[in-house]
């Protein structure tokens, strides 16, 4: 890749404002993951209490991705950010001084899905700056702001501890969203190549083909499966291995990072061999890592076998949002949203998978064999609609075919 080049083709202060405000949003949407196990000491929870509470943000983000997923094709991805950074300082300012009991607890964990609602505004941002053949670069690297994850796993519980209460760390994290909040009103600017506002029977249009529908299978895996488990995993290391709040959030914090800093990997791959080939592949090491984990070996292995397996999970975030803007480069903003709000779904069900199962049978080996079957399932579909995809808008190669005379210069 000729660096120069991808750096002139688009506008670096925006793509750089799309992961700062993605980066800081992601902190703020996964801090009740570590925290969970510290707020336990206020609030007794059995193992479905404590999925819910980290589940709850996941499933207010899924919602609010298609509502700002909206407003970024009627007002424009600016302005949304700005809107949705505002709306971030509610819930903080909630859980730092006015929450005491579990059910307001509940109320700021589902706002706190305002943070997870990024995603529709900074990818969409980011993406309409650069050509065809930037994109998964482009996207990877606006999308390795869900390394913001880490500042939560590896400070949040630290804190709490520190200051012998939880609330404060919601009152420490308003500091970052505000600087980050001036710094994307200054540097971030909307691409001129802005689509026409959407109707919302556009929505139902896009709802309506079928590749729509496999993005939404396919990222409700790799991002739904980074974010559920980033936001599980203390939980999982707390009670399965017996390891402190500190120490259960810094292993999750080596997991989170492979996840994380991983996922421009996959859509760089994406772009040199295929985004068809990619996912093939990654499908499959989380298969085996998911089934390998299922038995619950010692603390060592799990690491090495979490580690592998979430790398794969954000490298495939890349690779899938190296084929959606290709694929729907001018329904770009309504189909993050509704392929965003399909991840986050998938972040909801895992932690309720993984919590419900653990409490009804005594043990974490089913919900991760589940999670493993759904990954090869994943291989299959891609398998069997490949050949439709490579007549239509991918060629031979499994890359994306770009085409002058088509509007948006690609194949469909």
């Amino acid at each position: 890749m000729d660096r120069k080049s991808f750096l002139k083709s688009g506008h670096g202060p925006s793509l750089l404002s799309a992961f700062l405000y993605f980066d800081l949003s992601f902190m703020v949407w996964s801090l009740l993951g570590p925290l969970a196990v510290v707020i336990m000491g206020d609030y007794q929870m059995d193992a479905a209490q404590k999925a819910n509470l980290v589940a709850l943000p996941v499933l207010g983000g899924s919602v609010l991705r298609l509502v700002l997923g909206y407003l970024t094709d009627v007002i424009g991805p600016k302005r949304t950010g700005q809107l949705g950074l505002l709306l971030t300082m509610v819930p903080l300012v909630w859980g730092w001084k006015f929450v005491d009991s579990l059910n307001e607890l509940y109320g700021v964990a589902l706002m706190l899905g305002i943070a997870g609602a990024s995603f529709a505004a900074a990818l969409p941002l980011a993406s309409r700056w650069y050509p065809p053949k930037y994109q998964g670069l482009a996207m990877g690297i606006a999308g390795a702001g869900n390394s913001g994850t880490v500042f939560s796993t590896l400070f949040a519980n630290r804190i709490a501890q520190h200051f012998g209460t939880w609330h404060v760390v919601f009152g420490l994290a308003l500091i970052p969203i505000v600087i980050v909040f001036v710094v994307f009103s200054v540097l971030a600017k909307d691409s001129p190549n802005q689509p026409a506002p959407r109707k919302l029977s556009d929505y139902g249009a896009v709802l309506r083909q079928r590749d729509t529908w496999m993005f939404c299978v396919f990222y409700g895996v790799t991002f739904g499966g980074f974010v559920g488990m980033s936001n599980y995993l203390t939980i999982f290391f707390n009670t399965q291995y017996g390891l402190s709040p500190v120490r259960a959030a810094d292993f999750t914090t080596l997991c989170v990072i492979a996840g994380s800093f991983f996922r421009p990997v996959g859509g760089w791959l994406a772009d040199r061999i295929g985004g068809i080939r990619m996912l093939m592949l990654l499908y499959g090491i989380v298969a085996l890592m998911m089934a390998c984990i299922s038995s619950l070996p010692a603390l060592p292995v799990i690491l090495v076998l979490l580690f592998v397996g979430m790398m794969a999970l954000g490298m495939g975030n890349g690779s899938v949002f190296q084929l959606v803007p290709l694929r729907f480069q001018n329904e770009i903003g309504i189909v993050t949203g509704i392929v965003g709000a399909a991840g986050g779904l998938g972040g909801y069900f895992l932690p309720k998978l993984l919590g419900n199962l653990k409490l009804s049978t005594g043990s974490y080996a089913p919900g991760f064999l589940i999670v493993s079957g759904v990954a090869a399932l994943c291989v299959a579909l891609i398998f069997l609609i490949q050949g439709s995809w490579k007549k239509s808008w991918i060629g031979s190669g499994g890359k994306a075919r770009v085409d002058a005379s088509v509007p948006g210069g690609i194949a469909s």
